[in-house]
């Protein structure tokens, strides 16, 4: 499995372009899977629903599953938040992860800017970007991709992806 991140400021496009890019990797023949980091006590699960109900009365954790899917839902209940190399332990073996957020982690990342959100672009200040997919031309020794150059990006992303077992070594 491959590794690389998407970071930048809120606003600045990552799901947009997440969700242009997948299927662009998929119909290349790659299998690709998601991690997103969400801030603070966001829910996937509906209050008053069975899973929601095994939640609330203490279960550790809670799978729900039919003939489309399933999914898996683990309670913290106040232990730390599992860092990046853990939760990648999780997934199911596939070609490519994509990574949004996690933007403090040591594992690449591509930063994405976009000139109107009137923030700072990260990569100065942030090692662990290795490219930046932006709506103006950056001044930089990195690879630079429009936004809308999604195979550009793709390219960029595969080139600089990291082996799981990299990312497994690194300390978040």
């Amino acid at each position: 499995m491959k590794v690389i991140g998407l970071a930048g400021w809120s606003g600045a496009g990552k799901t947009t372009l997440l969700a242009r890019l997948i299927p662009h990797f998929i119909a290349g023949g790659l299998r690709v899977s998601t991690i997103k980091h969400a801030h603070h006590a966001f829910d996937v699960d509906v209050p008053g629903k069975d899973s929601w109900v095994h939640r609330e009365a203490g279960a550790s954790e809670v799978l729900v599953s039919s003939s489309q899917r399933f999914a898996l839902m683990h309670e913290l209940r106040g232990a730390a938040e599992p860092k990046l190399p853990e939760l990648l332990t999780k997934l199911t073996p596939v070609d490519l992860v994509l990574v949004e957020g996690f933007k403090t982690d040591p594992h690449r990342k591509i930063e994405v800017h976009r000139a109107g959100n009137g923030k700072a672009l990260l990569f100065p200040n942030d090692p662990a970007i290795v490219g930046v997919a932006s709506d103006i031309d950056v001044i930089t020794d990195l690879p630079v991709a429009h936004l809308d150059d999604i195979q550009a990006i793709a390219n960029m992303m595969l080139a600089l992806a990291m082996d799981i077992d990299d990312v497994l070594a690194m300390e978040a």
